[in-house]
């Protein structure tokens, strides 16, 4: 019976030999996709690449070498303090699940996409565990943006 954002939801994320049962209760994902704790360094790498995570084109974050940053999304600044793991968790691997309307990539899901290129077709834009990495970054984001 669905309950609102109290609902719990079994997510079953497939493909390239991962498969994950993942709770999502209210607005979070509590749990780790890989049960490998996430790196921040890899996460802030993923982050600032601009050919691999793309969070450069709408967010702004606290990485200055990087030249012109996006403004259309919330600065990552600060991303720590606003939101908790699961809610960053949830967030980066299906936005959509929030906000069917968001702009936001569902970088885990692998169906449910129109016009997608034959080889990107059953993949995800990222791996759980660069999803973790990225986790990992945004919660060490404390400060203002």
């Amino acid at each position: 019976m669905w309950r609102g954002f109290g609902a719990v939801v079994l997510a079953l994320f497939v493909g390239s030999g991962f498969s994950v049962a993942q709770e999502v209760i209210g607005d979070a994902m509590p749990n780790s996709l890989t049960g490998v704790p996430g790196n921040a360094t890899r996460g802030r790498a993923i982050v600032a690449d601009r050919t691999r995570g793309l969070c450069l084109l709408c967010h702004s974050a606290p990485i200055p070498e990087e030249r012109f940053q996006g403004d259309l999304a919330p600065p990552l600044a600060g991303a720590g303090a606003r939101w908790s793991e699961g809610q960053l968790r949830l967030r980066v691997a299906d936005a959509h699940r929030l906000n069917p309307d968001t702009i936001m990539p569902s970088y885990l899901r692998r169906d449910g996409f129109n016009r997608v290129a034959p080889a990107w077709r059953g993949r995800s834009v990222l791996e759980p565990q660069d999803i973790e990495d990225i986790v990992a970054y945004l919660v060490t984001l404390r400060g203002e943006p």
